[in-house]
């Protein structure tokens, strides 16, 4: 009997299972709210310096006070980062025509007494709030670094964490660590308290997307972990378009931050009633109370007498082959040691790293194409609906090499193609971003399959580690690569668009795996144990199956 049989026998599918996989997958829409939030919370509104304090004493409208001490850019804009030293009251007489070149050699300064806001579709943000413009304008990327650096920490503490002390501890901790932070964060009085904060929120996302998915597919059944793995994900894209809606209706930042983080206390409360995952009991030398989780599923499912049955030697009989794929002493090391597992590591490196750095670059960057955020927030959310289904087809029927390659290809196209469209085309780059953003949803998508048939069974989870900490590496660069925008303009675009194309050259080299069998050691890998066309049998077809489910928890 396997393990999967004993929870079959308990109830596979019944009322702890669908009330389990519920309540642990409506947070996952919170946490993509925390993800993308600075989408929201650091939008720049439209400034300008503020007049000189003398001039107060004048009876002056607000735009006759701005033309007279504002200069205008060439587009006819107000200049975001310099004044006129003195007041040019000449200009007056002009009724606001375009005065770029009329400027001449008028002498000029920064923003000495602040900066005036243009807050219509916001009441605050941190820009506002702590004036980071202009020479201070970094500190906005920073701080989504800071936290995507929190993410990063967050994995490596609550993987190894939980793998020692369970998941549900670790969950209920993360739940806790999210709601103390995001309320923290609300009430910031400083940047830096902000970012501290939010390195806390980066971390507790890590905690709850390692555990939550663990404790999902280790309480069903192989059969249907792919159904609710997908299911879980979709929850996910939902809460990136929940998002765009509460921030729509608390445009303040401060009050939607603490509106996308006091649910997680009641998360908090919830996750106490979750039971402990079993195989890790087990795994963990607590077989009693591993038999105690079983028995109450069973009674929960109406099958207190089946679950009865269940003693020791049944529950270590059901765990023999989980304790023979143990990993030994392998470690991220040998997946440099041979030659095509390190050809392996290293294409995945860069599919993984260029996926989620262009992904980033292109979602936490809304304001750059001219269109109302709240909307291009929800049509990026949405895209991915289409984006996932259209990449779970391809990779069925033409393969997963030329899928990953494909959708990395042409989202390095899409991005690359933005560069050269005029900013005032604002439909056109709007619809190539969201084809771009898109393709990288579904590279995502195949990157967890795919990363999970390449590496052997002995050394998959180390495997996964790795790919999923380059993925997060490349989540922290994206924001910085923001900056090089202030000195050549369309640099980004550029290096957004150019790393996926050549990743997606990289994914060309990697070996096929549709319909073959899974590789088992590192050997099978070295004589190119893939690729050749044969069929995997039922039961390789399931192990595939759990595989697929699995690589969420792996690299969550």
């Amino acid at each position: 009997m396997a393990f999967g049989d004993l929870l079959e026998h308990v109830g596979s599918t019944g009322r702890f299972q669908v009330l389990h996989v519920t309540l642990l997958s409506i947070p996952v829409m919170m946490m993509a709210s925390h993800n993308l939030l600075q989408n929201f919370v650091a939008a720049v509104p439209p400034h300008f310096c503020s007049p000189q304090v003398n001039l107060s004493h004048f009876m002056l409208s607000p735009e006759d006070s701005l033309q007279i001490t504002v200069p205008q850019d060439k587009r006819g804009k107000p200049q975001r980062c310099q004044r006129y030293v003195t007041p040019q009251w000449h200009l007056l007489a002009q009724n606001g025509t375009n005065r770029s070149e009329e400027q001449g050699d008028v002498e000029l300064q920064g923003c000495k007494d602040g900066w005036s806001y243009n807050m219509t579709d916001m009441t605050s943000t941190i820009i506002s709030d702590w004036n980071l413009v202009c020479n201070m304008r970094s500190l906005k990327q920073m701080g989504q670094t800071v936290y995507m650096g929190g993410v990063l920490v967050g994995a490596l503490v609550f993987g190894a964490l939980s793998d020692r002390y369970g998941r549900r501890i670790l969950l209920i901790i993360s739940n806790l660590l999210m709601a103390v932070s995001g309320t923290c964060v609300a009430f910031s009085n400083s940047f830096s308290l902000y970012c501290l904060f939010r390195f806390g929120c980066g971390m507790a996302l890590s905690g709850l997307g390692l555990n939550t998915f663990s404790l999902i597919v280790e309480w069903i059944p192989t059969r249907v972990r792919t159904v609710v793995g997908t299911l879980t994900g979709y929850c996910y894209t939902i809460g990136q378009m929940l998002l765009a809606v509460i921030a729509y209706f608390i445009p303040d930042w401060r009050w939607l931050t603490l509106a996308v983080s006091l649910p997680f206390y009641v998360f908090f409360l919830i996750s106490w009633w979750f039971h402990e995952s079993s195989r890790w009991l087990v795994l963990s030398n607590q077989s009693e109370q591993a038999i105690k989780n079983l028995k109450s599923v069973a009674r929960f499912n109406g099958r207190r007498e089946e679950g009865e049955k269940i003693n020791l030697n049944m529950l270590e009989e059901s765990m023999k082959k989980e304790m023979s794929c143990s990993q030994g002493s392998y470690t991220v090391l040998d997946l440099f040691r041979t030659r095509r597992l390190r050809n392996v590591t290293i294409c995945l490196s860069a599919v993984w790293l260029s996926t989620s750095f262009a992904y980033y670059g292109l979602a936490m960057d809304l304001q750059k194409f001219g269109v109302n955020i709240y909307l291009i927030q929800v049509i990026f959310g949405a895209v991915d609906i289409p984006a996932k289904v259209l990449i779970t087809v391809s990779m069925s029927f033409i393969g997963r090499r030329p899928s990953q390659s494909g959708a990395l290809i042409i989202a390095g196209i899409t991005i690359l193609a933005n560069v050269l469209v005029p900013y005032e085309k604002q439909t056109i780059r709007t619809c190539l971003a969201v084809m771009g953003k898109g393709c990288l949803a579904a590279s995502f998508s195949c990157c967890f399959l795919f990363s999970g048939e390449l590496y052997p069974t002995i050394i998959r989870q180390n495997g996964m580690g790795w790919v999923s900490m380059m993925a997060r590496v490349g989540a922290m660069v994206a924001p910085m690569v923001l900056l090089t925008g202030d000195y050549i303009p369309w640099l980004p675009g550029l290096i957004y668009g150019g790393a996926p194309i050549i990743s997606g050259i990289a994914a060309i080299f990697l070996p096929e795996t549709l319909g073959t069998p899974l590789p088992d050691t590192i050997q099978d890998v070295e004589e190119g144990r893939y690729g050749k066309g044969s069929k995997t049998s039922p039961k390789e077809a399931i192990i595939l199956q759990e595989n697929q489910a699995n690589l969420l928890k792996q690299a969550a």
